[in-house]
């Protein structure tokens, strides 16, 4: 019957040499021992549980691995929550409120965001508010704020008139780009220059070179004119309420013609010899007589 007895091995020096001393040439010598059969009957361990050998999971993986999913679970709450926002009914469009308006009515901007009104208000962008705001030509441009659950703001910002166009019996309210932003008929209650006959009658070069000088005139200059004119593009004249004639010249140079424009008329007066026209055509060279 063979012998079940384990062959071993140690390390060190041999038998009957004592301790192993460094520096003497030998390398110990590492080997593993072979199992012995097992009896007959007997169970066998599983080698390869045997030969397997279990390491703890380093600490800084394992930090990793619980923040990754601790983001991928607050992602997938915050997508959810968006989801909600932007779907959701509680969100939806109650209240439009509108501010900036001048020649129009709340009411009026009200009435054209009308569509709006039911959808989220994650949904509602600025370029859908100023498509229906599209038949309200007083609005030059507009911006919105939401102001969660159902508030709606809408900022206004209109066109400026600049003068009025005579139409026969009826004056225009236009804009630097000719637009009529209304009508009336009393020319007295505005305070803006009169252009006799409008882009149909003096042409359409001469008219935007005449609104583009009344755009660039402050509010209390612009307040003081009677009417404006121009023999051509680069003869463009205004005059005051009181008589008095302003050459202006062409287009170039307007927001420095009008600075010029406003000291002179803010100047003192000399009741000997009052002043009847501006003429600031060359700004750094202005001239009155």
């Amino acid at each position: 019957m063979p012998s079940t007895r384990r062959p071993t091995y140690k390390t060190g020096a041999p038998p009957g040499k004592g301790k192993a001393e460094p520096g003497n040439g030998r390398a110990d010598v590492i080997s593993a021992s072979k199992p012995a059969p097992a009896a007959e009957g007997a169970s066998t361990p599983d080698r390869a549980t045997d030969n397997v050998l279990s390491f703890p999971e380093p600490k800084g993986r394992r930090i990793r691995r619980n923040i990754i999913l601790a983001v991928c679970i607050v992602a997938a709450l915050v997508a959810g929550l968006l989801a909600a926002a932007v779907y959701s009914p509680v969100f939806a469009v109650q209240t439009v409120s509108v501010d900036g308006t001048k020649m129009l009515t709340p009411q009026q901007v009200q009435d054209a965001l009308g569509p709006l009104r039911g959808k989220p208000l994650p949904q509602v962008h600025d370029d859908e508010v100023k498509q229906l705001l599209q038949p309200l030509v007083q609005v030059r441009d507009v911006t919105t704020e939401a102001r969660p659950p159902s508030v709606l703001v809408v900022h206004i910002h209109e066109r400026t008139p600049v003068a009025l166009v005579k139409q026969g019996e009826v004056f225009q309210l236009v804009d630097v780009d000719g637009v009529q932003l209304g009508t009336t008929q009393d020319p007295d209650s505005i305070l803006l220059p009169v252009i006799d006959g409008g882009a149909g009658v003096i042409g359409k070069d001469l008219f935007k070179a005449i609104t583009a000088v009344l755009a660039a005139l402050p509010a209390d200059v612009l307040a003081r004119l009677s009417d404006a004119s121009a023999k051509s593009v680069d003869a463009v004249e205004l005059k005051l309420v009181d008589g008095q004639t302003i050459v202006w010249g062409n287009a170039g140079e307007k927001e420095l013609k009008a600075k010029v424009l406003e000291a002179l008329l803010k100047a003192p007066a000399n009741p000997k010899n009052p002043v009847q026209v501006y003429d600031v055509s060359v700004p750094r060279h202005p001239v009155t007589r």
